[in-house]
């Protein structure tokens, strides 16, 4: 059995966790706050980011990018705790942008679903790429939902989640950070998926409702257990990066929260983490 380790609770709508500097870092889309929880337990409010959604990463020399689907930007971090715009993402499309990931040589991924959600009309997302000019394109296109991003180890490989067929679609990277080969690296199921992390070995961490799963390439699941509510996104990190951190609701299909049933669990793993974020 595998045992499960409550580490926070309060949250209204949790996502988007990042292992970073020695902490846990998370998006509270409701509350808009910006959350860590270090080594030893404490949490702390970095931030308080007025979106829905938003989520972040890092650049390779260690500033802390944003997207901020409100603004439809990607900001950066100034020293004194600031955001300001790196790039202006509105060109892409009307609607705010969703997730990001960073490549090591600093290709910037961001992802769209392209729609109003909830409540919207349904019409496929894309993936961008963000130059450090601040240029954006698209790079693939025609995804349903497209959600959590992970890049392996080896850099080459970029695999998304598509949330409303359930599949992991993976991508070969180019050496300027194109994107081709679209292939199906597996699916989850009819719950969807979100948000994603990749291991040593190149197997992918996901979930769909309220099962977390770690899948090979291929569609080979080979570790799942079961959670008391949704599981919207996992990470590993931690000091040897077993720890496997998920972000967790209840969830009714609206994001008009009321209550705070969002949690922060962890648990061990035998494989760390690798790849990006």
């Amino acid at each position: 059995m595998t045992e499960i380790t409550q580490l926070m609770d309060g949250i209204l709508l949790g996502e988007c966790p990042r292992w970073h500097d020695g902490k846990l870092w998370f998006a509270d889309w409701v509350g808009q706050k910006l959350h860590t929880i270090d080594a030893q337990g404490h949490p702390a409010v970095e931030a308080s980011i007025a979106s829905l959604p938003f989520s972040f990463d890092w650049l390779p020399d260690g500033r802390m990018l944003l997207v901020h689907a409100a603004d439809n930007d990607l900001k950066v971090r100034q020293p004194d705790g600031s955001f300001t715009r790196f790039a202006d993402l509105s060109a892409l499309s009307p609607f705010g942008c969703n997730e990001i990931t960073v490549h090591p040589a600093g290709h910037i991924y961001v992802n769209n679903i392209n729609f109003e959600f909830p409540g919207g009309t349904f019409q496929p997302g894309f993936i961008a790429l963000v130059g450090p000019d601040g240029s954006a394109r698209k790079v693939a296109d025609g995804l349903s939902f497209p959600n959590g991003m992970a890049i392996l180890a080896d850099g080459r490989t970029l695999v998304c989640a598509e949330s409303f067929t359930g599949n992991l679609t993976a991508f070969d990277i180019a050496a300027d950070g194109s994107l081709s080969g679209r292939r199906l690296w597996g699916n989850v199921g009819e719950y969807g998926n979100d948000g994603i992390c990749a291991d040593a070995e190149g197997a992918i961490w996901t979930s769909t409702g309220p099962t977390v799963l770690r899948m090979r390439d291929g569609g080979e699941v080979v570790e799942k257990f079961e959670l008391d509510r949704m599981c919207f996104a996992v990470m590993l990190g931690g000091a040897d990066g077993r720890t496997l951190y998920m972000v967790v609701n209840e969830w009714t299909g609206s994001v008009d929260v009321t209550r705070p049933t969002g949690r922060v669990f962890s648990t061990r793993v035998s494989v760390p983490h690798a790849g990006y974020p």
